[in-house]
């Protein structure tokens, strides 16, 4: 038999693993939990993406949730061109910088300033830095199975890839690093409280993702939000709100603005850049002052406050402010897929769950009640893998991991989200079908 001719994407992935560690410049591009190669895309628009062999997938990745108005908006887009022909980048302040800033803190009720990055990781590093300097503290609380990007203090416990990979931290990261890092449990206040009354007068900040989305989406459960904004005053801790997912995604002002509590510090990721990469880390004034060159606490960054980025985001931010009624359609959309996989799970007597808030969500294919990152990991990863199989089969990409989240779009339309209701349910019939055959 003629050995089958191999498409673009499994050549680019041959020559990738190369010269790129694994082939790939972050690890859930891999595949490699999903046991096939990664489709290379070339293009996008809308809720659709083409890989280099022409093939069109609806996408519910969205760049990892930033395309909110789908992909190649217009007027980002234009956006983008404009700036671009003054110059790419010029490590000087720009106008850029100052309106964009202007436009979050004129907007967002608790952030008075704000420092821009160039990814959320940086973000989340530059801000517990400022916590532990306005607080002249050094411990911190995260929450086993938030993810707050890859700097070493943060691989404790973490989400994400991590979880995907079954990695518990990183070679490399020293102990000595993770020495001040307490790890509670998400949606369990009391978990909190018991490291405050063990560690007294140790804690600068308790960090957290308000909704969880990197060991799948679990929101948080009634109280435990409002519990770890008052165990903070409490304990004269900074409350950090990791919103590099849900800032102005499941509102204009983030999880903050839904459940109405207010952080001290807040950061941001690449939704602010349009999708270009970029972070930010803001919050209370006192606190902002701190950071160098105003105050002690030294945070740089030469390539800060791109001003292609800049510009991208700038007008984002704009058509999502001037069309915050948009909120309530992408969440109703979200309703109806998330609520209609649901239903087919029950129909099809399925071992999974959903979980969703706003247009986050995820398909966890165990039968428990996820809230946890323990309760998370009984999820069966090799079910996964065939879900997102025959999803791809049927031109659905999903994320290639059954702990990252599903982002839908402005642009994801009802015939769409019916088409990827109908598939779900072929899906479930096919496994009902075979799982029933093997009785």
């Amino acid at each position: 038999m003629a050995e089958q001719k191999k498409n673009r994407s499994e050549v680019l992935m041959e020559r990738a693993q190369k010269v790129i560690p694994g082939g790939v410049n972050s690890p859930v591009r891999s595949w490699q939990n999903v046991g096939m190669t990664p489709r290379f895309i070339q293009g996008s628009t809308g809720p659709y993406i083409f890989d280099v062999d022409g093939r069109k997938y609806i996408d519910y990745i969205c760049s990892w949730g930033p395309m909110i108005l789908g992909h190649n908006n217009s007027e980002v887009l234009d956006a983008v061109v404009r700036t671009a022909e003054n110059g790419l980048s010029f490590g000087t302040p720009t106008e850029l910088e100052v309106e964009i800033a202007e436009y979050i803190c004129e907007r967002i009720p608790h952030v008075d300033m704000i420092r821009m990055v160039n990814s959320g990781t940086e973000a989340v590093m530059s801000a517990i830095r400022l916590a532990r300097g306005y607080t002249g503290k050094n411990k911190i609380i995260k929450f086993a199975g938030n993810y707050h990007g890859h700097s070493d203090c943060l691989l404790v416990d973490a989400g994400s890839g991590l979880m995907t990979q079954g990695i518990p931290g990183s070679a490399g990261v020293p102990e000595g690093c993770t020495q001040d890092t307490l790890s509670a449990v998400y949606n369990d206040i009391a978990s909190v409280e018991e490291l405050f009354k063990a560690n007294k007068d140790e804690i600068a900040c308790v960090i957290v993702e308000p909704v969880a989305a990197n060991m799948g989406v679990v929101p948080p459960q009634p109280g435990f939000l409002q519990g770890l904004r008052e165990l903070c005053t409490k304990y004269h801790a900074l409350l950090i709100f990791d919103e590099v997912i849900t800032g102005f995604r499941l509102a204009f002002g983030g999880a903050a603005e839904v459940f109405g509590i207010t952080p001290d510090l807040v950061t941001y990721g690449k939704i602010i850049g349009g999708g270009m990469p970029v972070g930010a880390y803001g919050g209370r004034r006192d606190i902002m002052e701190m950071v160098a060159p105003l105050g002690p606490v030294y945070q740089a960054g030469t390539l800060s406050g791109n001003p292609v980025a800049m510009a991208a985001g700038l007008a984002q931010l704009k058509i999502l402010y001037e069309n915050r009624g948009d909120y309530a359609v992408l969440s109703a959309n979200a309703d109806k897929l998330y609520e209609g996989m649901k239903e087919i799970i029950r129909r099809y007597e399925l071992p999974a769950t959903v979980n969703h808030i706003g247009s986050l969500g995820s398909v966890f294919f165990t039968d428990a009640e996820v809230t946890n990152y323990s309760i998370a990991k009984t999820a069966d990863t090799g079910e996964f893998a065939r879900y997102f199989r025959f999803m791809l089969e049927h031109d659905i990409n999903v994320a290639p991991s059954q702990f990252e989240a599903m982002f839908l779009s402005l642009a994801h339309t009802d015939d769409i989200i019916q088409y990827t209701l109908d598939t779900f349910e072929a899906y479930a019939k096919t496994r009902r079908d075979e799982i029933e055959s093997d009785l």
